[in-house]
């Protein structure tokens, strides 16, 4: 029986290389997203079925998830990779744009496992992949909020990791450095208004030079795929996956460095000090 993997944020970058990679391997794929125009490469693949599905409406994830289960049978991985990253200076953020982001990188997360785990519950088994970023768990300048869900998510994961064990749903955590993708234009929205001048300016310009330089060191989405891969049929319960080299490298840093080491460095780094 061919195994179905369900994935939120599938229109493009990561999970559209994540949904044709397994597909690719003989899995039956529910790509999820919010608009599915224009999805000619997914909708050609015999593996693959498209589904509307965003995931800051409630209606709208049971909805997609029950059509998946009735095309499918069953749900056997869920790859929660939907969402966006909002970054600048907490200041000037207004409320609205706060709730979008945890709606969409946190809430949104809830509500798909909300979803699929009665079905999980009653196969009496289940893998739940949810894509958060080495943001997830080293801090970086001006990308409070966008940390704040990342780490969040990843704390959440790993407490649900024990409250599911007992049904034998595994719980996982795929953590990307940088990615060569559209998440820039498409994906990465800012606190700062267009034309608005801050108090902090001058170190913003520094900070995005210094995401600038490391772009040569970013991974192709099929790398991050080959990874969620692994994650899903690897059997283990290891709980975080490190995906890329520049995610490797700043945890290391991390993990070896002490504390206030580690923040003189990433300042040094971006110009701050």
């Amino acid at each position: 029986m061919k195994q179905t993997i369900l994935i939120t944020g599938a229109s493009t970058g990561i999970g559209n290389a994540t949904a044709l990679f397994f597909a690719n391997k003989g899995w039956q794929v529910a790509a999820t997203m919010r608009n599915t125009d224009g999805q000619n490469k997914l909708q050609a693949h015999p593996n693959i079925k498209l589904y509307t599905l965003d995931v800051t409406n409630t209606e709208s994830v049971n909805s997609a998830i029950s059509n998946a289960i009735a095309d499918f049978g069953q749900i056997d991985i869920l790859l929660n990779n939907a969402g966006y990253g909002l970054v600048g200076p907490l200041e000037p953020v207004s409320d609205e744009d706060i709730m979008k982001q945890f709606n969409t990188n946190l809430f949104g997360v809830f509500r798909t496992i909300k979803a699929v785990l009665p079905g999980m519950k009653a196969q009496k088994s289940g893998v739940i992949i949810n894509v958060t970023s080495i943001g997830g768990l080293v801090g970086l300048p001006f990308n409070s909020l966008y940390h704040a869900t990342k780490f969040g998510l990843d704390g959440f994961s790993e407490s649900l990791k024990y409250e599911l064990m007992p049904f034998n749903i595994k719980v996982k955590v795929v953590a990307p450095g940088g990615v060569v993708t559209d998440f820039v234009t498409r994906s990465l929205h800012t606190t700062i208004k267009e034309g608005e001048v801050t108090d902090y300016d001058a170190a913003l310009a520094k900070v995005w030079e210094g995401f600038d330089k490391g772009r040569p060191n970013y991974s192709q989405p099929d790398l991050i795929a080959d990874v969620i891969y692994k994650a899903a049929t690897d059997g283990k319960d290891q709980l975080r996956y490190l995906a890329g080299k520049d995610a490797e490298g700043l945890y290391d840093a991390w993990k070896q460095m002490n504390n206030e080491d580690f923040f003189n460095m990433v300042a040094g780094n971006f110009g701050l000090i």
